[in-house]
């Protein structure tokens, strides 16, 4: 999930490649750092900022603020797990009872019991020693196409990889070096206004990523702030840069089946690919809501969620989404952000817990 903010951004070089050994603590944390002291157990813990949820062979499991871990099996009632981190959790996910929770500090938890048990494979928070640039980076979106080979992916360019559950992770790199700009002064008009131009930003050397998925002949793709967009074709050893119809940020990525992908993001653009990122097309919304999370329910229906109880769904063989609006008993709207299909329809997270709801 992105939840980091934009930053100016330069003209991004070519893609390349690093891979780096990264130890599973990869600095010597004060004892008494939030990123590695034990989650505090809140009664109303369900009903507080829930970031990303996933399936898990026995229910689901959700993650948000505080380093808070919720486990349910069908959705509605959910326990808390002790935790070893204070750190805001971003993301999910599962491979049958192995489950993987990351998020700010870089932090990396692994349970292989079905959440109830939590064990810290990897923190780096901020250090003022540290110069590299994802120095305290927070971790966005994680992936596993198995129970050992798993991505992880950040702020300002994070990437990992790791082929042992998470017990070492390597540091990949999309981004290369930053072609130049040019320097040039910025002088208002007389009217003391800036026009659109003056203000326009250059391309972005070290992108947010905010999102990871893989298509079924095992492309990676990876789309970030400000249309940034990679492609892998040999399981992260190498990228190529993808190019998108919009230059907004996108916050999510959907697999399809085959290689089919869709990508969602800033003001409920939409866009659609049918040969791994190859080509896109944009896809009708029905909102200008920024859309943050969704899934494929079982009959196939594409459901994207964002802020304000917006919900959109495409059913099978439509093209376009419809919108609505989700509102809870209180007269609240929850911003919404990540969706799995449940029994009643779709499990959403938001900032108000953990919401069921159909999708008629």
């Amino acid at each position: 999930m992105a939840y980091m903010p934009e930053k100016p951004w330069r003209i991004l070089g070519a893609a390349a490649v690093l891979s780096v050994p990264l130890l599973a603590l990869s600095l010597d944390v004060a004892k008494d750092d939030p990123s590695v002291r034990a989650a505090e157990i809140k009664p109303k813990a369900s009903h507080s900022l829930l970031l990303d949820v996933a399936i898990t062979d026995s229910g689901f499991v959700a993650v948000g603020e505080r380093g808070h871990i919720l486990v349910s099996e069908d959705g509605s009632d959910w326990l808390q797990s002790e935790v070893p981190t204070r750190s805001t959790l971003t993301s999910v996910s599962a491979q049958g009872a192995s489950i993987w929770a990351a998020g700010h500090d870089g932090v990396i938890l692994h349970s292989t019991d079905s959440g109830k048990t939590w064990e810290r494979q990897r923190v780096q928070p901020w250090s003022p020693d540290s110069q590299e640039i994802t120095n305290g980076s927070a971790v966005l979106d994680t992936l596993f196409v198995d129970e050992n080979t798993g991505y992880a992916v950040g702020a300002y360019s994070l990437m990992l990889k790791t082929q042992d559950a998470g017990a070492t992770w390597q540091v990949l790199s999309v981004s290369g070096s930053a072609a130049p700009v040019a320097e040039q002064d910025m002088v208002a008009s007389d009217t003391g206004v800036f026009t659109e131009s003056d203000l326009a930003l250059a391309a972005e050397s070290d992108p947010h990523l905010n999102a990871i998925v893989r298509t079924e002949s095992g492309a990676l793709i990876v789309m970030g702030e400000r249309g940034a967009g990679f492609k892998s074709n040999d399981d992260g050893q190498s990228w190529q840069k993808i190019r998108l119809p919009y230059a907004g940020s996108m916050f999510g990525l959907l697999s399809l089946g085959g290689e089919k992908v869709l990508a969602f993001g800033l003001r409920g653009n939409v866009l659609e690919s049918l040969d791994a990122g190859a080509s896109w097309s944009k896809v009708g919304s029905g909102t200008g809501t920024s859309l943050i999370g969704g899934t494929v329910t079982e009959d196939g229906s594409v459901v994207l969620v964002g802020g304000n109880g917006t919900l959109v769904v495409r059913k099978p063989g439509a093209s376009a989404f419809s919108a609505r609006s989700i509102q809870l008993k209180s007269g609240q709207n929850p911003a919404f952000s990540a969706a799995v299909p449940s029994a009643t329809g779709v499990l959403l997270t938001s900032d108000l817990g953990a919401v069921n709801t159909s999708v008629q």
